[in-house]
Order: C-alpha cells, then structure tokens, then sequence
C-alpha cells in the first residue's frame, strides 16, 4: 500500500494515521487502542526523547458526521519513530520511504553550491513561475527518456512520479483533502492548488534532468528552487493565458549564457 504525503497549513509534510496504520497491515479492531499508544508513547526525536507533542508532532484530523473512529495529522519524523518501533513485517520498507522524505530545517539545502550556481537558480526559480517554462522543460526531459528508450514513451509517466514523488492518483487525494474538484484537470492544475510552489521545483528538476544530469543533483537543485520560491512568496501562473502584473523579471541572458533554454 502507498503512504500519502500531504501538505499542512503550515507548509510541512504529515500523513494520516488511519493510512499509516493500514500500509503496515496492523490488526483493524486494535486501531483505537494502538493509536492511543502512539500518541502517548515515548521517542527518540530529533531535538530531545519526549512524547510527541500537540500541533508539533500530530494534530486532530477533522471528519464530517459523527464518526466515533478519530485520525489524525502525523508529522513524518513522528510517523517514522512509530513505523519502526511497529511489529509489522514491512516496518523497514516504510521507515527507510519516510526516512527520505522526511524534512530537515536544520539543514540549509543550498549549502554546497557557489555563488554563481545560487544565482543560477534564483532566476531559474522566477522563470519556473511560468507555466510555458515548466512545460518546455517537461518537454526536453520527456525528449532524452524517448531518445533513451529506443523512442518509446512506455512508462514515462510511472519514471518521473518516481523521481518527483508525486502522482496524478495521489495529487486527486489531496484535491479531495482539501475539498477541491479534480476531474478534468491536469497535474499541473492539481499541483497549482495543493503546492504551487513543488511546480517549481519538478520544473528545474526536470530541465537538468533533460541536460542529462543525475537524480541526486537535479533534485537538490530543485529543492533549492522551491525554498528560493517560498522566501521570494512568488505567484506561480499559466502564462499562457495571459502575462501577470507580480511576474518577476528573469535575468535572459544570465540563463542563456549557461545553456539553459527554458523558453522565455
């Protein structure tokens, strides 16, 4: 079974107890007891061993009607801690999935790279806000898998959910979390209401993807672009449609001169 990562209010990653309960395919009549161990049980954070603590660890999920079973909000350190204390068969496979989702603030995730690559991506970053520049670097990652793949478009969607970490089926839970209609709209679309700002980062992940560079790399890059996106509070909008007055003005020649063609 699939783990759903969703987005709070506040911007950070959590995921249903009720969905990490049935993913290590624990016994159902012990749901309410074992959720009660969970929350009031002992861990190993990152910061002190505690319990886990309200509105920082987990919170209340609210459900329509007056359903007797309650959920709530993990926070993914915490979903991590119980899946590996969990006696379920599959706790390693979870634990390790959490473990590399799992957010690190204490981590500066530009670290590493020169000035002049910072620059780079900051203006990246303002073109990505462009929903013509995501696509065209859609476009020329999808163009090398083709050319990789003996001209085949087999499993190309399946290939870059992977590396993003998000699928169309997941991002309709999400539109269903947050009481938004789905049908008829594209991931893009999705994407744009649940987290505008992971376009940009799939975007600058896909564009050096396409130059052919490997994963580890790309997607630092992109989560670089997407912090950038948050602190600059950038609109993200389908420019195809029109231009946008809070549009942030690119720096063209500083991208052209380092063979990135994103299609402004």
């Amino acid at each position: 079974m699939e783990l759903q990562i969703l987005i709070s209010k506040k911007g950070t990653k959590v995921i249903t107890a009720t969905n990490l309960y049935a993913a290590l395919q624990l016994p159902e009549q012990h749901f309410g007891t074992t959720l009660k161990k969970w929350l009031s049980d002992v861990y190993e954070f990152l910061d002190d061993i505690r319990k886990p603590a309200k509105l920082k660890d987990f919170a209340e999920k609210k459900i329509a009607g007056n359903s007797i079973i309650k959920d709530y909000y993990l926070s993914i350190e915490l979903a991590k801690l119980i899946t590996l204390r969990s006696k379920s068969k599959a706790k390693l496979k979870y634990a390790k999935w959490l473990n590399g989702v799992q957010d690190r603030p204490e981590t500066n995730i530009s670290n590493g790279l020169s000035k002049e690559q910072i620059q780079t991506v900051l203006e990246l970053t303002k073109a990505m806000a462009r929903f013509s520049c995501q696509q065209s670097a859609e476009r020329q990652h999808q163009q090398l898998y083709i050319a990789n793949n003996n001209g085949s478009t087999t499993n190309w969607w399946r290939y870059r959910s992977r590396i993003l970490g998000y699928s169309a089926d997941s991002l309709k839970e999400k539109m269903q979390e947050i009481g938004k209609a789905y049908k008829g709209k594209s991931q893009r679309d999705m994407l744009l209401q649940v987290d505008r700002y992971e376009l940009i980062r799939s975007a600058v992940i896909d564009l050096f993807m396409g130059m052919g560079k490997d994963v580890a790399e790309a997607k630092q890059l992109g989560d670089v672009a997407k912090q950038f996106a948050q602190e600059m509070n950038l609109e993200v909008f389908d420019d195809n449609k029109g231009s946008s007055l809070f549009a942030s003005t690119v720096n063209k020649e500083l991208l052209n001169s380092k063979g990135l063609a994103v299609g402004i």
